[in-house]
This record gives C-alpha cells, structure tokens and sequence, in this order.
C-alpha cells in the first residue's frame, strides 16, 4: 500500500479490558481496505493509517463499534464572531449539522457553538472552515483562564469602540437629514410629505455615506446569509432601506416629481447601529459571572522547596507539593491542611459569609482567603481539577446550554425572515394596487421589513438563563445545564436523603451525661484515651470533643477490644470500662446508677443519640451521648420547601426510631426507614407515578447515585462522593439545604424572565408589523422601535440581578 494520499486518525476507544481486546480491534480494522492500524492499550487509543480514496474515516468508526468497542464523540467549544441576530445561529447550527457526524448547539446570547462530533468525521479545523465559509469567524476556546478572557474582552472592547465611531459618524451625517423632518410632524407623521431644506444631491451624499460605508456591515452579513441559503435580521435591514435609497435615487436622478426617503434610509441604519451598540453592552453584563470567577484564580503560590518557601507561579504546583498560606493570602490550589489552624472565608465559593475554621486533616480551596494563623498544606488538585475551575467549567456549560422552552423560539426564527419578506411584498402590492402611490407602498413595505425583529427572540431566553446562572454560582449552587432551570420550577416532591444530607454525616458528642458536673472532664478524657487509634466512627466523636474541649488524655495500659460490646483498659492504676448500657451496666449493682445518670441516659435515647456509659472500677461516672447533628439550616430548609408547594419526604437506611426522630426535628412528616440504596430508586418512581415528571432528589453517597440519576431534577452535596456530585444535575456546593429552596426559587425567577421577554418580543412583533403594514407606522419610528426592543428584552434579563434567596423575585 503506497503512502502517497494516506490519512492518519488517532481515535479515543472505550470498553477494553486487556490487550486481548486491543487485538481485536487491530484485526478488525486491517481487514478494512487501506487501512493500517495499531491500538495501545494503555492509553486506550488507536492510531489509523488509512487510504481516503478506500476507505474512510466513518467506516473505521462503524467498524470499531461492530466490534463490540465504543469511540466516544469529542466536544469542542467554538467562539462566533459577526452573528447579528438568531437567525444566524440557526444557520450556523445548519451548516454544522450538514457535516458527517456532527451535532451542533449555538448560543446568540454568549456567542459561543457547542459542538459535538465523532472523532474522524471531522476536527476543529474543519468545524471553523465550515463556519468561515458560511460568512462567520470562528475560534475553538481552550481551559478558561483569566488572562484569555481579558484578551477576549479587550478584542470585544476595540471592536465595540470602532463600531461606536462608524455610529457615530452615521449619527453626525443623519441629524442634517432628520432636520428636515421637524415639518412632517406638523402635518402628517404617517405620510411624510414635508418640505426638503437640504438639496437633493446633498442628500444623496449623506445617505450614501451611511448606506454603503456604516452600513457596509449588514451587507456583508446579508450576503454571507443568502449565500449559506438562509435570511437574517440583516437581510431585512438591507432589503428595507436599500429600497428606500434606492428609489430616492432614482427620484432625484430622474428629477421626478415625487418625495425622496434619504432620511429614512440613513436614520434607520444608524438607529440600528445604536441599538446594536447597546445590545452588545447589556450582553456582556450578562456573562460577568465567569469573568468574577476566572478572576479569583490566584497567580502565585508560595511553596516549600528543599527546605525553603520559595513563591512560584500558582498555576505550576503540582500533586503532593506543600504550600503555605499566610494570613490574608488566597489558598492558591485545593489542599488539605498539614499544620496550623486558622479561619477561612469562602463566601466566593459557596455563598456564605461566615468563615469556616480549619485544622489539619481539612481541606482548603483554591481563591479562599486565609483570615487569620498561617496554614500549611499538600495540594490535593491544580489546575483544572480545583473546585473552582470545576465551578466556572459547569457555569460556562450552563450558560452556554439551551433551555427547552428555546427550541420552540429557534423553530419560530427560522420563518420568521422569510414571513417578514412575504408579508412586507403583500404589503406593498396590496397597499400600491389599492392606493395607486408608488411611493406609498414602498413607505409602508420598508416599515414591515424595519419593525420585524427577530434578535428580540433570540435573546429571549439565553441572557435570562446567563444572568440566573451566574447568580446560582454566587449562591453556591452549581447548574449543570439550562434544562434543569426549567425543569426544577415544576417540582412537586423532593426526596431527602438523611445521613449526610438532613444530618453532616459524622457521628459528634452531643451530652456528657454526669451525676456531678466537676466528673465531666475526666470522662471526656479517659472515655477518649480508650477510644485513641480507633477507626470507628463513634470513637473519632469522641477524640474529637475531647480535641475542642483541650482536655488531657492519659495513657491507657491492658487496653481489650470486645467486639460489639465496648473497650476497657487501666488508667491510673483504675479498671475502666466504655461501651453499650447493657454491658456496662451488666456488671454493675443496680444501686450503683445515680438517678440523674439515668435520667439522662433515658433523655438521649428519646432523642434518638447513642449512649457509651463509662464505668470506673464497677461504678458508672457517666455517658456519652452521640448523634449525628442535623445539619445548620434543615429545618428551614424543609419549611421553605413545603411553602413551595414541594412535598418533602426522607429516606434512610437507619433504624425507625432514629429517623422519627430527625423527620421530627426537621419538620417532615413522611419518611421511610431501613431503606436499600435500590429502595430508593424505587421510591423515586413511585413518586413520579403520583406527581409525574416532577420528583426531584438531593443526596450525597455513592449509594444515592441511582435514585439521583432516576430523578428529574438531582441535587448533590458538595462534600458527597464524587460518583454523587458527577451524577446530580445541581451541586450544593456550602452543603446548604436551604440552598435547595433557593435553587427552585431562582428557577422559578428566571423562568418569569423568559417569559416576561418572550412575552415583550412576540408582542412587540404581533402589533408591530400590522400597524406597519396599514401604514401606521413611518419607518424612521419602526427603526427607533425594532433597535429598543433588543435592549428591552437583555435589560429586563439584567433586572434579575435584584433576585436574592427567599424574596420569590
């Protein structure tokens, strides 16, 4: 096989579990003619030489997918440029959809393509020069950082001041023609018979600058349209006051006796390019979210180095390197603290305001700041696998995703061009057949074409879901994609899981329970010198308490495990004894219980806490009550929720008198106890039958994962298992369940906004183009009209900013 024409693939393969499979897939593709191929196991890639005019590269895929082997789709991200309305995100979704194996969602809003492709079918490169062929520029976005943003945002502000001058030439060439416009309000507004203070040929000469030098830019973006097979905004700008202009040539060419619309040919144009302006001012408010995230990615680090604290670039620690953070320094990467104890605000990251303590063995996050102490830590995740580069990843996706309620609005926009053109040419034969004026009809027409706005539509609903996003990420809350903002409003039920979600998660000391007060820290404190070096969770309670109470342990001699019983030892030449009531107490005379021991004992076992009784040579000195706490803000979580309306129900897999116990303390009033993880899928469906489609459920264990993914809405605890968070559609990021509530009620916010916007564009445009088509509207006002109702629609978006958790606005 010669090498001349030969292609080479590097393809990603899933589903091989040894080299046995790499075989397979190696004889399954040199079967194919021209084909030339090797796979590494290892890296789980196969590496294809192969003959394009044999074989291609959708047939090597079909081929390793017979085999039993999946090659997962890529996904890239491509920057837009020269999009002037919805129109052309629709077109640029078609021109990719053309492509082999391509499958692509455009954001007009954000300007960005998400693009999913089979890997061999095509590559970025080929993505962008089918998107430059179709007249627009396109760019692939690489791992977010800072300094590409404010490459991006300086590019945007020099193209945003260059479009501002060309307007403002536009405007300086206009106002002598709107000058003669003052007389046609002094007789008829809807027929502009005025006189003319300007000669013609001036006229010409302004309009003309305005026309073809600041309006060069719609035509360029309407041909490239037209050319790809579609129709924009542009083109109806085009149509409309080329019409205009060039009739008022050939009026003033001819010397006929007829009036001439320069005016309204130049003032529509520039008031568009105003209007573009600010539209493009009030979209980049939108997205400042990622901007404030990228933002707080510290720059520099200071690390040990052979013996030394050396500072290094930030973004250069890697896995295991010890850095150290001085009071009032931002933790430069994720860690987990090796010495020092201080207090660190994390409010960036989850929404809180209080600082959070840390000690060693606690993790830290990149961007919090260190209060007070200095800490040091082993970084624990850099670069993009930090909890904030997590969080701008999952903001990013989200505002860039679509909201279901957006494919009904692409569906309109791509009639909508070529309705506004049809009506716009009824118009203007109806209106000429009718009226016999030329001139008339063409007024009437131009207005039509004018006041027909599509971008409107398309910002309906992209810049409400950038604004709720970003607000979600300032509260904490993580959005996977815009459909769960959607979705999450509808809610009628949401299930709860109880350890580690209504609860922390881990056991705590609740009550020392003694007879006399002045025993309590020598309980502590022998109770936690039997419990040293134990993994099990109720003896880290007690080490802990022991830890915060700063009490001294002493040594234990004779130390015995009995399993499911207790532990004893000797300490201080005294037999001690720890464990279950009904050992302990087993070897204890019945008057050897103080009253008040017992009492207390009874109380936590009411309360649903487990109780250790510690005995000292056969006479009790105490108990210990431990209980895993609710977690600060549950209750109120759980009022909120059924003030929404949502039905609360709690899972666990603990015993009925535990559950009853923190259903009680939480307010809720359905639950279900000793429940497998299976269970709870199944309860998720049960629930789903009686609601539908409305059943959302928060959870944090490995063993939440199916009920979470069987969910139509999933919250995850930040602090849960990756298998958790990974799986949940929303991330809780503070562990906050009030955030819950907080998440449906800016769902419910942002879903008021798209409607409120769709409600403003579609109006806009259903009495528009009819008071246009009648002749009730003169095309100078369409144009002032169509360029407001953009900033209309992006501005009542920005008026979510005002939302904040519990106001239900």
């Amino acid at each position: 096989m010669s090498d001349v024409g030969m292609r080479s693939l590097t393809l990603p393969v899933q589903g091989m579990t040894c080299a046995a499979c790499a075989a397979t897939i190696e004889r399954a593709l040199n079967k194919l003619p021209g084909v030339r191929a090797s796979v590494n196991f290892a890296s789980e890639r196969v590496h294809v030489q192969l003959d394009a005019s044999q074989t291609t590269a959708q047939a090597v895929v079909e081929r390793i997918d017979r085999a039993g082997f999946v090659v997962p789709n890529s996904t890239v991200t491509l920057q837009i440029d020269g999009m002037s309305c919805v129109a052309c995100a629709g077109q640029i979704e078609q021109v990719l959809g053309k492509l082999p194996g391509v499958s692509a969602s455009v954001n007009f809003a954000s300007a960005k393509a998400r693009v999913e492709f089979s890997p061999g079918s095509a590559t970025p490169a080929d993505l962008i020069a089918a998107i430059v062929r179709a007249g627009f520029g396109a760019s692939e976005i690489g791992e977010l950082d800072a300094e590409a943003l404010d490459e991006r945002n300086r590019k945007d502000e020099a193209g945003w001041r260059a479009q501002r001058r060309r307007a403002a030439w536009a405007g300086l060439a206009t106002l002598p023609l709107l000058a003669q416009m003052v007389t046609m309000f002094g007789d008829d507004l809807l027929s502009p018979a005025h006189a003319e203070l300007l000669p013609r040929w001036l006229q010409w000469a302004l309009a003309s600058v305005v026309q073809f030098w600041a309006g060069a830019r719609f035509y360029r973006a309407a041909w490239n349209a037209l050319r790809g097979g579609s129709a924009n905004m542009d083109v109806l700008v085009v149509l409309g006051t080329s019409a205009a202009y060039l009739y008022s040539t050939v009026v003033w060419l001819l010397d006929l006796h007829d009036h001439v619309y320069f005016e309204a040919s130049a003032a529509i144009v520039t008031l568009i390019l105003a209007g573009r302006l600010l539209e493009a001012r009030a979209k980049r408010k939108t997205s400042s979210a990622i901007g404030a995230l990228l933002k707080l990615k510290p720059k520099r680090a200071r690390v040990e180095r052979d013996g030394q604290i050396v500072e290094v670039e930030a973004a250069s620690l890697k896995l295991g390197d010890v850095f150290v953070v001085a009071a009032g320094e931002a933790v430069p990467v994720d860690g987990e603290v090796l010495s020092g104890e201080s207090s660190v605000d994390e409010s960036m990251l989850s929404g809180e305001s209080l600082p959070v303590p840390k000690r060693p063995g606690l993790p830290v996050h990149a961007a919090t700041i260190n209060q007070n102490g200095v800490l040091r830590a082993r970084a624990t995740g850099v670069g993009a696998d930090t909890l904030l580069a997590r969080i701008i990843r999952m903001v990013d996706e989200a505002q860039g995703s679509k909201a279901p309620i957006q494919h009904l609005v692409d569906r309109v926009a791509a009639v909508f061009v070529p309705a506004v053109v049809a009506i716009a040419t009824l118009t203007f034969g109806l209106t000429w057949w009718l009226s016999g004026e030329f001139a008339t009809a063409l007024n009437h027409a131009v207005a039509v074409l004018v006041i027909a706005c599509p971008c409107s539509l398309g910002l309906a609903t992209p810049t409400a879901i950038m604004v709720g996003t970003g607000l979600s990420a300032r509260a904490g809350i993580l959005i996977r994609n815009a459909a769960v903002i959607e979705q999450a409003r509808k809610l009628r039920a949401l299930v709860l899981d109880k350890t580690g979600t209504l609860t922390r998660g881990q056991p705590d000391v609740m009550e020392v329970i003694t007879a006399d007060a002045a025993d309590a820290p020598r309980l502590l404190a022998w109770a936690a010198a039997l419990e040293t070096g134990s993994a099990h969770p109720l003896a880290k309670a007690i080490t802990e308490a022991a830890r915060r109470r700063e009490v001294s342990i002493p040594e234990v001699q004779g130390f015995e495990t009995l399993p499911g019983m207790g532990v004893r030892g000797v300490i201080a030449g005294h037999e001690v004894r720890l464990g279950a009531p009904r050992w302990v107490g087993a070897q204890l005379a019945a008057e050897a219980w103080p009253a008040a021991l017992n009492d207390g004992v009874e109380r936590a076992r009411e309360a649903g806490q487990t109780v250790v009784v510690l005995a000292v040579d056969g006479v009790p000195l105490g108990a210990l009550a431990i209980a895993d706490p609710i977690r600060p803000g549950a209750p109120e979580a759980v009022r909120h929720l059924l003030e929404q309306g949502v039905e609360v129900v709690m899972l666990t897999g603990d015993n009925a008198h535990t559950a009853q116990v923190v259903a009680r303390q939480c307010g809720i009033s359905r639950f279900h106890a000793e429940v497998l993880p299976e269970d709870k899928a199944r309860e998720i469906s049960r629930l789903q039958a009686v609601h539908g489609p409305h059943v959302g459920m928060v959870g944090d264990g490995i063993n939440d994962a199916p009920a979470l993914a069987l969910a139509d809405v999933s919250f995850a605890i930040g602090g849960g298992s990756d298998v958790a968070v990974e799986t949940a559609d929303l991330v809780l990021v503070h562990g906050d369940l009030r955030h819950v509530a907080a998440a449906i009620d800016l769902s419910r916010a942002t879903l008021r906004k798209i409607r409120q916007n769709l409600f403003f564009a579609f109006i806009y445009n259903v009495l528009g183009i009819p008071l246009a088509a009648f002749g009730l509207l003169n095309p100078v006002v369409a144009g002032a009209a169509m360029a407001l109702s953009s900033l209309s629609v992006v501005s009542n978006s920005l008026l979510l900013n005002r939302w904040r958790p519990g106001t239900g606005r």
